[in-house]
C-alpha cells in the first residue's frame, strides 16, 4: 500500500505493509524512502495520522541521508560531456568554426567556436542557448496551462523566466510568476507540474489544505512528477 501526507507544505510519500506486530513502526531508508509497518487491520487513515505525528522526524532523517546522495557532477563544458534538454541527455561536441554558435542536431549539442575553443566560451554559448530556449518553451507551457486551468483562477499572473538558485518557481507578492531557466533541462511533464503549482498560488497564496486539494484535482499525479523532477535535476 502506498500513499502520501502533507506536512507544512512538504509531501512525504510512503509505502506501508501490515504484520503481526502490536505497534506501528516508521523507518526512513538511506534512499529517502519511508516505510511503515503497521499492526494487522490498522486502516490507512490511522496510519497517516500516526505518520503525521512523526513527520518532523521523517523530514529530518531524509535531509540527513540526502547529504550523502551522489549529485550530478559539476559540468566542465568539454567534448564528450552530456547535458540535459527536456529530460534527455545529449553529448557535447565542440568544433572550430567561422562563428560562435550552439545548436542541437542529430542527438548532439554542437558548439562551434571561432578560434581555439575554451571551456568558458563553450559555457557562455550553452548558457545563452539554454536561456533562449527556456524563454520560448516555458512560455509555451505556461500559456497552455493558463488556457486549460485559467477558469478556476481569479486571474492569470504575468510570467518571467530567470535563473534561480534554490527554487523551480515562485509567486511574488505583486502577482508575478517566475520560472527557473534550469527547468528547460527537465521533461515537459515535470515543467507542467511546476507551472500549475505556481499558477494555483494566484488563488491560494499558501500551501494549505485547499491548495493541495485543488492541485490533486487538477493534476492527480503531481507527486510523481515532483519526484521525477527532483531526481532528474539532482
Amino acid at each position: 500500500m502506498r500513499g502520501s501526507v502533507n506536512y507544512v507544505g512538504q509531501t512525504i510519500n510512503y509505502r506501508a505493509r501490515h504484520s503481526a506486530r502490536k505497534t506501528l513502526a516508521i523507518s526512513v531508508h538511506p534512499d529517502g524512502d519511508v516505510e511503515v509497518v503497521a499492526p494487522e487491520g490498522l486502516k490507512q487513515q490511522l496510519i497517516e495520522q500516526r505518520l503525521l505525528r512523526r513527520a518532523g522526524w521523517v523530514l529530518k532523517q531524509q535531509r540527513y541521508f540526502d547529504q550523502f546522495r551522489p549529485r550530478t557532477p559539476e559540468r566542465r563544458f568539454i567534448a564528450g560531456e552530456t547535458h540535459l534538454y527536456l529530460g534527455r541527455q545529449y553529448r557535447l561536441k565542440i568544433e572550430e568554426g567561422d562563428r560562435d554558435r550552439a545548436r542541437l542536431k542529430g542527438g548532439f549539442f554542437w558548439i562551434s567556436v571561432s578560434g581555439a575553443p575554451t571551456s568558458n566560451r563553450v559555457r557562455e554559448l550553452m548558457t545563452e542557448w539554454y536561456r533562449e530556449h527556456a524563454r520560448a518553451k516555458l512560455t509555451e507551457r505556461y500559456m497552455a496551462a493558463s488556457e486549460r486551468y485559467g477558469r478556476q483562477l481569479p486571474r492569470i499572473p504575468a510570467l518571467s523566466v530567470a535563473p534561480m538558485k534554490q527554487r523551480w518557481g515562485s509567486y511574488s507578492a505583486n502577482g508575478r510568476i517566475t520560472l527557473n531557466v534550469d527547468l528547460i533541462r527537465a521533461p515537459v511533464f515535470c515543467i507542467d507540474y511546476v507551472v500549475l503549482h505556481e499558477l494555483l498560488h494566484a488563488r491560494y497564496s499558501k500551501h494549505g489544505r485547499a491548495f493541495f486539494n485543488l492541485l490533486d484535482q487538477m493534476m492527480p499525479d503531481w507527486r510523481e512528477r515532483k519526484v521525477n523532477l527532483e531526481r532528474v535535476l539532482a
